[in-house]
């Protein structure tokens, strides 16, 4: 991809948070990036550092965290440098987000229209006239029936699903360049997950966005993702595409989070899907070597080392391993990649 077409890069990005018992390792030298029309999957268990790597990028961090960064760029401006005032515009405006419950989102005092336009006139992309008819028209875009009289409503007067579809014309109210979507489906049930995950992704095609989709549902990013950021204690244990990365998974923390996804055709109804066990690790102090060891089936004395370095295997690929690259694929019966998108 040429420079133009990158929308956002990170390298070496790393939080930490001041707490009572020390100091939190949230996320630690995370490095991606997003290209215009891309969507980039971030998925691991909760706990993972998904969540506070994508409000760092946004720099919406508690007071006591944190951010460093090599390298942090929205479109080559380099948000490092830039004041909090500076972010502010561009926050709503070049870069936007979708959280995951959309009623703690919104302000349930004002209607849905004034919540809607202050976007569009905030980062002064015209008058209220204007901004109303923005909303009108992106509340029809992402499936909202009778648009204008819904901008009269307050918050709760809408559906879950419903929320949600405001939240993204929210979004996209000053077309931004890289979108966000932090769990968007969490709160929904099934046929309404479904829908927003197609809306998204229309969404995405028509307005030529970068999307990073945050989720612990790997059948999502199975479905959704040009790449896959598989991270793990709040680092980057695999990188690739998709299909890479589900086909011929390097890492077995991928490999254990592919074997807990049912298979159609394959998995059986009294069948047993795979589990990971035990939980992610504090990240509190001083860590030394592989933090997944105490679960992994591969464990050895190596794994205690005081460093577990990131292997590339080549442009875009790699895994954070002492183990061969096909070690671990091989152990995982057959190609997943294809079945779990169908």
């Amino acid at each position: 991809m040429t420079d133009d077409s990158r929308v956002l890069e990170a390298k070496n990005l790393s939080v930490e948070i001041e707490v009572p018992a020390g100091i939190l390792h949230a996320v630690t030298n995370v490095t991606l990036h997003v290209d215009k029309g891309e969507t980039l999957g971030i998925v691991g268990e909760s706990g993972c550092g998904k969540s506070i790597t994508s409000l760092a990028i946004m720099n919406l961090l508690p007071s006591k965290a944190t951010r460093t960064a090599s390298k942090l760029q929205l479109e080559g401006k380099d948000l490092l440098s830039l004041s909090e005032r500076e972010l502010a515009s561009l926050r709503g405006n070049s870069m936007g987000m979708i959280f995951q419950d959309p009623m703690t989102s919104l302000n349930p005092v004002y209607r849905i229209g004034e919540q809607l336009e202050e976007v569009y006139i905030q980062h002064g992309k015209g008058n209220r006239k204007e901004a109303r008819e923005r909303a009108a028209y992106l509340l029809d875009k992402v499936g909202i029936i009778a648009p204008r009289e819904r901008l009269s409503q307050y918050p709760h007067q809408l559906s879950g699903g419903l929320r949600q579809r405001m939240m993204i014309a929210m979004t996209l109210m000053c077309e931004p360049s890289l979108v966000i979507a932090d769990e968007p489906t969490t709160a929904l049930d099934v046929t309404m997950q479904a829908q927003t995950l197609n809306l998204l992704s229309s969404l995405q095609d028509e307005f030529k966005m970068g999307l990073i989709l945050i989720t612990h549902d790997l059948g999502v990013v199975a479905r959704m993702a040009d790449r896959v950021l598989v991270m793990y204690a709040g680092k980057a244990v695999e990188t690739g595409t998709s299909q890479q990365v589900f086909d011929h998974p390097t890492h077995p923390y991928t490999q254990g989070l592919i074997q807990c996804i049912p298979v159609p055709g394959k998995t059986s109804n009294d069948g047993r899907l795979g589990s990971i066990k035990g939980m992610v690790p504090a990240l509190i102090g001083d860590l030394r070597g592989c933090m997944f060891r105490n679960r992994c089936a591969y464990v050895s004395e190596k794994c205690h080392a005081s460093e577990i370095q990131f292997n590339q295997i080549s442009p875009g690929r790699g895994y954070r391993c002492l183990l061969e690259a096909n070690e671990c694929a091989d152990n995982l019966e057959g190609n997943l990649g294809t079945e779990i998108v169908q």
